[in-house]
């Protein structure tokens, strides 16, 4: 289990959940911030600093909240995530769903 980006974030990305990750699992797309499970030690400072409330445990996703475990799942796919993510900076896409959505 881990921590999963929803689509409270899609347009904000205020990426205050990306200064505090001691795993340096969350990862900034064009439209939204997402967060690699792979390597989120489920420390869950990220959900304490996102001001949208973007962020939760997967195990307690519901709803239309809950296909946000895939959608972060998709945007790593093809991607070498081992510099972490504020090293790697903008990745320049977004999970497929994510860049579908119509604008705010």
């Amino acid at each position: 289990m881990a921590f999963v980006v929803t689509q409270a974030c899609v347009d904000v990305k205020d990426r205050s959940c990306i200064q505090v990750c001691p795993a340096d699992c969350l990862f900034e797309g064009e439209r939204m911030m997402y967060i690699n499970q792979d390597l989120c030690i489920d420390c869950g400072a990220c959900e304490a600093a996102c001001p949208t409330q973007a962020i939760h445990y997967d195990g307690d996703l519901d709803g239309e909240d809950e296909k946000f475990i895939a959608v972060n799942e998709q945007f790593f796919e093809g991607i070498d995530v081992s510099a972490g993510g504020r090293k790697m900076g903008n990745l320049g896409h977004d999970a497929t769903f994510v860049a579908e959505l119509p604008a705010a």
